[in-house]
């Protein structure tokens, strides 16, 4: 009966076990399949977000790519910022003044043409251009990474010869200053608040006649 009993067990277990593992729990040490890879990302995840911080970064990041241009361009073989670039950046460095609890990282890119050591040179380059001239724009660099170059490794046109739309960095939300969201002090709303405040156009006051004024914008 012990026998029989224990036969249904292991019928039972390894009918629930993963194709080809029946041999290794048979011979493996217990506990020895508990790690993956991935034990614990369910525990990180949750706390990230009851912090709050991966919603804050996705959500951040989402509109920074939504109502701004993210990416600018360059001619073959520079980092030169041309007046488009620099009207683009111009742009993104007014929506990361709204948001001084936030920092950015910049990736740059190449096209195919030349050799993977000197294109992903080329990238960084292109990266630290950005950096440069988001500062000169009041942005502290201490929220400003220009921290990978991925050269020629993830093109938007696949392609072998030379191609504009390639050779581009790449602006992201990164995270928050501090690396913790708890630096907001769970007050994402104010900071909402604050730049719907600051955005608004003060009102003008014409006088039509006597005592009679219109308010307008």
């Amino acid at each position: 009966m012990k026998h029989v009993l224990a036969l249904t067990g292991l019928v039972a277990i390894t009918a629930c076990a993963p194709p080809g593992s029946e041999v290794f729990r048979s011979y493996s040490e217990a506990g020895s399949l508990a790690d993956n890879g991935t034990f614990g990302e369910a525990a990180m995840n949750n706390k990230l977000v009851m912090t709050g911080e991966r919603g804050h970064v996705i959500d951040l990041a989402n509109r920074f790519a939504n109502e701004v241009t993210s990416t600018v361009n360059f001619a073959f073989d520079s980092a030169t910022l041309d007046e488009t670039a620099r009207a683009t950046l111009r742009e993104q460095a007014g929506w990361i003044r709204q948001f001084p609890e936030v920092r950015f990282r910049v990736y740059g890119h190449t096209d195919a043409v030349g050799s993977p050591a000197y294109n992903k040179r080329l990238g960084m380059r292109r990266a630290q251009a950005v950096v440069s001239f988001l500062a000169s724009q009041g942005i502290g660099r201490d929220r400003l990474e220009a921290v990978a170059s991925f050269g020629e490794t993830q093109p938007l046109i696949v392609t072998q010869g030379r191609e504009r739309r390639n050779r581009r960095t790449v602006t992201e939300v990164s995270g928050f200053v501090q690396s913790n969201p708890i630096v907001m002090d769970g007050k994402y709303a104010q900071v909402v608040y604050r730049e719907y405040v600051e955005s608004a156009v003060p009102a003008t006051t014409v006088t039509l006649s006597g005592d009679v004024t219109q308010q307008g914008e």
